[in-house]
This record gives C-alpha cells, structure tokens and sequence, in this order.
C-alpha cells in the first residue's frame, strides 16, 4: 500500500458537552475500530437523561471515545479497561490532554478484572474486539460478581450475532446498522 492509498482514520471527535470538539488520537494503532459519531450521538441520546453523574465502567476502552464522551456529559466517575499496551499508553495519554481527573485507565484483562467483586456501576460499556465471544462471558461475570445493580445500564456493541440474555436484561433501545448491532440493556433484580 502506498502513500496515494486511502489514509486510515486516526482520530474521533466528542460530540457534546465539556469535551465537545475536542480529538481523541490513535495514531500508529492498529485493530481499533472506535464507535462511530453517528453510533455514538444514537447511544447518548438513550443516555442522556441518566448520565449525569453517573458512575461508568468501560471494559473494552480502546480508544475511550465510549468513556470520554460519557465524561464530557458529566458522568461522575469513569474506569477504563484496556488489555494492550500501546492502546492503553494512548488513552492514558488523551486522558491526561483533556485533562481529566474523575477516571482511572486500568491496563488489565477486563475478564479477569470483573471476577472480582467491587461496587456496582450505573452504566457499564460493552464494545469488545468481534469474533471472540467476549460479550457473553463479560455478562455473565459482571452479573455474577456484582458489578450491576438494580437498574443499571449496559450498553453492548457488537457484530451481527444473536446473543440471548437472562430475565433479568430488559432491552431497552437498540440499533441494527450493515455491520454491527447495539443494545443499551436495563438490569432488573
């Protein structure tokens, strides 16, 4: 591939709120796919009446675009989860040119992370990498290890993929796009 080669997007913009116009970079990263603006207006608009102060986990950070613009719209608190280096040293790096100091970026496995039992989040994010059966197993550990609560929101992206989840899961907005499905879910005790 040569330089005249169509040129990989490297940077998404927050939408909103404090933030609002700001870039998030990712240069030199490869495998990230971050939520797009359009996916990202839809999910804040659902979430726009319970963000405010909101205490947020974001699992799968890559670029944080999910937890930034979250933080951006007044979310009280936010954890960022990120398995690879270099993504993990990149979002620290934006966290710390933005500013921000109501978060902390955990360089970890986010499913060896969520099996231990912590205080539950408001909203959690759920946007891992396709193809590797993550979103059932991050349920299901979230679920068992206490990490929601009564009327928690989590928000799942994925590929086209039909997962099923417990009675406990109320659907409560989705979006269905070519490529990829989203669903922002309410748990019910």
């Amino acid at each position: 591939m040569n330089n005249n080669s169509v040129k990989k997007k490297d940077k998404v913009y927050i939408i909103s709120g404090k933030f609002k116009g700001r870039k998030i970079s990712f240069k030199n990263i490869s495998n990230l796919r971050p939520t797009t603006n359009q996916i990202r207006e839809t999910l804040f608009n659902w979430l726009s009446k319970y963000i405010k102060n909101a205490r947020c986990l974001d699992c799968f950070a890559g670029t944080g675009s999910l937890g930034i613009e979250a933080l951006s719209r007044q979310a009280k608190f936010l954890t960022f989860l990120e398995i690879q280096k270099n993504t993990f040293l990149n979002l620290k790096k934006n966290i710390n040119e933005l500013n921000i100091s109501n978060a902390e970026i955990l360089y970890t496995n986010a499913l060896h992370w969520i099996k231990k039992n912590n205080q539950p989040y408001d909203i959690i994010f759920i946007d891992p990498p396709y193809y590797q059966g993550l979103i059932k197993k991050t349920i299901t550990l979230l679920e068992n290890n206490k990490w929601i609560k009564n009327n928690s929101l989590v928000y799942i992206e994925q590929e086209k993929k039909n997962i099923k989840m417990s009675k406990n899961w109320i659907l409560y907005k989705k979006k269905i796009t070519n490529k990829i499905e989203c669903y922002l879910y309410i748990f019910k005790i």
